[in-house]
């Protein structure tokens, strides 16, 4: 309210002036030009006023601004540190679900229900399923976002939640569906997770993902410095800068949280080109919108409602003609069936 009071208070003043200069006008006590003048200094009385009120009111966002960055750095992780953290110094990458259920907070019904599951080391799973089947809750509970509800997650056979976090989390690789670049250099966006990693690393991270070719044909090349989410950038190229991150951390367990969902055709086949070679002697678990995508894994795990309700290679699902064989289908738009497959003697592939 205090910038619309000062300005108030200029028109009123202003408006004051009028009419007593007007009075004095008509009795002769007061020159036309001597009016203009008292309105010019009244201008010049009010002008740095309005100045200050501009710099208060700046000061109350910034004030409101720190206050709620005190609250968001005061909140209590809602993941309790073990007591007696285990530091691992290596994780071979076994995931094991041991009859997980969960739940969000604040929430009344279960996310996952019963799901069990052995992932063994340096194995690619894909998950997929319907939107809201609890594809990226697997996610999250392996990365130790959140704890179980009920059950247990198991890496390398010790429950997460007794893990140390920092360490823990060293050894994990994370590529969002939206990969977040912040501003600065290409260069230091790869070399988020190991800041001390020298040129030489970072460019051979950046040429096995094929990131490298994109990136030297930039003006600056490396040195080239990108905007906030590097909105100068496209979708497939910032994806290729995050594999590039990932391949540099070298994690023991990598997680693609539908890295190809939001990518034309040609981005998406180079994305998974470079998706495989990131995954390479690595247990991975990547959610797959596209099931072209799921079908170069090692496994194909199907949730449904927050259960597992298949598990197997590609060509083992269609033959079960099951869950996986009617998303296939309607992904593919072919009515393939397992019998049709078997009655042709043709491979799924073909």
């Amino acid at each position: 309210m205090y910038f619309p009071f000062i300005e108030m208070l200029s028109e009123l003043a202003a408006a004051l002036v009028l009419g007593v200069g007007a009075v004095l006008l008509r009795n002769e006590a007061l020159s036309i030009g001597s009016l203009v003048a008292f309105l010019l200094y009244l201008d010049l009385f009010f002008a740095p006023i309005q100045q200050l009120s501009q710099t208060f009111d700046s000061y109350q966002q910034a004030r409101v601004s720190l206050d709620r960055i005190e609250e968001l750095l005061e909140q209590k992780s809602s993941i309790p540190p073990p007591v007696d953290p285990v530091v691992p110094d290596d994780i071979r990458g076994e995931v094991v679900f041991d009859d997980v259920v969960f739940r969000y907070p604040q929430t009344i019904d279960d996310a996952l229900r019963g799901v069990s599951l052995t992932i063994e080391p340096g194995q690619a799973v894909a998950l997929v399923g319907e939107t809201g089947a609890g594809k990226s809750t697997v996610l999250k509970l392996v990365a130790r976002f959140y704890d179980t509800t009920a059950g247990r997650v198991l890496i390398d056979g010790i429950p997460v939640d007794r893990l140390d976090p920092d360490a823990y989390h060293a050894h994990l690789g994370i590529v969002p569906q939206e990969a977040f670049l912040f501003s600065g250099t290409i260069r230091d966006n790869i070399a988020y997770g190991r800041p001390d990693a020298d040129d030489a690393a970072v460019e051979a991270a950046a040429r096995a993902v094929s990131a490298h070719d994109f990136i030297a044909a930039l003006p600056a090349g490396y040195r080239t410095v990108v905007s906030e989410r590097g909105r100068s950038l496209s979708s497939g190229e910032r994806q290729l800068i995050a594999l590039a991150r990932a391949r540099l951390v070298d994690p023991a367990i990598l997680l693609l949280d539908e890295a190809t969902s939001n990518l034309d055709l040609a981005t998406e086949a180079r994305v998974s080109a470079a998706m495989q070679v990131a995954s390479r002697g690595r247990t991975t678990i990547l959610i797959a919108h596209r099931l072209q995508t799921a079908r170069l894994a090692d496994r194909i795990v199907v949730i449904d409602d927050g259960r597992v309700v298949e598990d197997g290679t590609h060509e083992s699902l269609l033959a079960a003609d099951g869950s996986y064989a009617g998303l296939w289908a309607a992904s593919t738009g072919a009515a393939t069936t397992a019998a049709a497959v078997a009655g042709r003697g043709l491979h799924p592939e073909a």
